[in-house]
């Protein structure tokens, strides 16, 4: 009988084990060219600054993290070959090429270098450290790509390993992890610049469905054209705080986290689409959309406080159904659905309440379809028991949402009475006829 603590194992297919070796053919000769020829460069200028806080000098050299340090080559490998198909391999390839090819071109830009001695080793930690020290020079630091790789790594595989050797998997690339600074091979600051270019590759090529960079079109909305500008006014600003910031403290680096969650959010409304939240049908949304856009999300829970914080959180409608902003977690308890309109925030509600989610940018009209898929999502949740509808402030979204079930339903004959009975609820609402539809559109 099998162990039940053995992890499962994961045989490829002739095809993928061809692809994943045809990509490790090319991917490992271009990161050591891509990384030489960074490290050459940045030796040909007479200075090369340094981002490291004076308390580091507190951090201990534990030569034996060099092992853990190392492993994470063999992850890269193995990882291409552990996959179920080859469209598998082929997104992990290109996660690792497209943190390869950033954090090269950022060392080429502005190099930094470590500004650590390492005392004299021996053994096998010194044998590594001789090797290593061959090929990586003290150049390459900010964003830490061995830190952008075993992101990837560590998503990848968590993904593949049996639950009861997670906490293995999960300790080992913490392990990983502080292995950059025990080895004296990174500053700090290099650490969260690293991970969030890992993160930015997790969310440019997810693990299922498409690219938020797929099918892209500017939109031919003039507000959300606008919203896109605004949102890029957002993302020079956070720049050019980082560009003035950083020779003061390296932490200034962190001003990039915030300036490329409001460059996705931007993207977004230019034209990629409620997909750059990568949130699905049910509420949640992937691992890195969540981390990634957390300085955005801060921000919109603030702007939901001081917009409705005199209002109530929700108020009915008819028929069960209740309009209402984005519930905290006792306030959606009471009902046994929410339709959520918002493509921002995550999802809250375990069962046995039911969320269904219908993604839409925020301050933009529903398009037809989100108006139908609304209607049908508020009528069939109706059968389950009482309804939350809501969207960021319960102004727009929601609202919209709200009215289109009534027309749908046949309870308003008409836009203007459908927005009547919205607004009776006692709520604020920002709605005009012209976003519901014409009365033919629901018979």
């Amino acid at each position: 009988m099998a162990s039940s603590f053995a992890p499962t194992p994961i045989l490829p297919s002739r095809a993928v084990s061809v692809r994943a070796a045809l990509w490790l053919l090319f991917l490992a000769p271009f990161f050591y060219a891509t990384y030489g020829a960074a490290n050459w460069l940045a030796m040909q200028r007479e200075h090369v600054p340094n981002l490291a806080f004076s308390w580091e000098g507190s951090i201990p050299f534990l030569p034996w993290t060099i092992l853990p340090y190392w492993s994470i080559n063999a992850f890269y490998g193995l990882s291409l070959f552990i996959n179920d198909t080859t469209e598998g391999v082929d997104r992990l390839a290109k996660r690792y090429l497209t943190v390869q090819l950033v954090a090269v071109s950022c060392f080429i830009v502005f190099p930094l270098t470590a500004t650590f001695e390492r005392p004299p080793t021996s053994g096998l930690p010194g044998f590594m450290f001789d090797v290593l020290g061959g090929f990586d020079k003290p150049f390459n630091q900010a964003p830490s790509l061995h830190i952008a790789l075993l992101v990837i790594i560590w998503d990848h595989l968590r993904r593949r390993i049996a639950r009861s050797w997670r906490w293995f998997w999960h300790g080992w690339c913490a392990l990983i992890g502080l292995s950059v600074l025990t080895t004296w091979q990174h500053h700090v600051i290099d650490m969260p610049t690293g991970a969030l270019l890992g993160l930015f590759a997790l969310w440019l090529i997810p693990v299922a469905g498409t690219s938020p960079a797929a099918g892209f079109k500017v939109t031919a909305n003039r507000k959300a054209r606008t919203l896109a500008i605004a949102y890029g006014c957002g993302v020079a600003l956070f720049l050019a705080l980082t560009v003035l910031l950083t020779p003061r403290s390296g932490a200034a680096l962190l001003l990039l986290w915030p300036a490329l969650a409001l460059a996705i959010v931007a993207y977004g409304y230019l034209g990629g689409g409620p997909a750059v939240f990568q949130k699905g049908g049910d509420g949640r949304v992937t691992l890195a959309s969540l981390l990634l856009l957390m300085p955005y999300r801060l921000g919109a829970w603030l702007n939901i406080a001081a917009w409705t914080r005199k209002l109530p959180s929700s108020v009915p409608v008819a028929a069960g159904v209740h309009l209402g902003r984005f519930p905290t977690v006792r306030e959606y308890a009471r009902f046994a659905s929410v339709v959520d309109m918002t493509s921002e925030f995550p999802g809250l509600a375990p069962p046995p309440t039911v969320w269904v989610a219908i993604p839409a940018l925020d301050l933009l009209p529903l398009d037809r379809s989100q108006q139908l898929a609304a209607a049908s999502a508020i009528e069939t949740a109706r059968e389950r028991g009482p309804v939350l509808v809501c969207c960021a402030l319960g102004f727009q979204r929601s609202a919209v949402a709200v009215a289109s079930w009534l027309m749908a339903t046949g309870r308003a004959q008409n836009a203007a009475e459908a927005i009547r009975m919205v607004g009776e609820g006692g709520r604020r609402i920002h709605l005009t006829e012209a976003m519901i539809g014409s009365d033919g559109d629901w018979q």
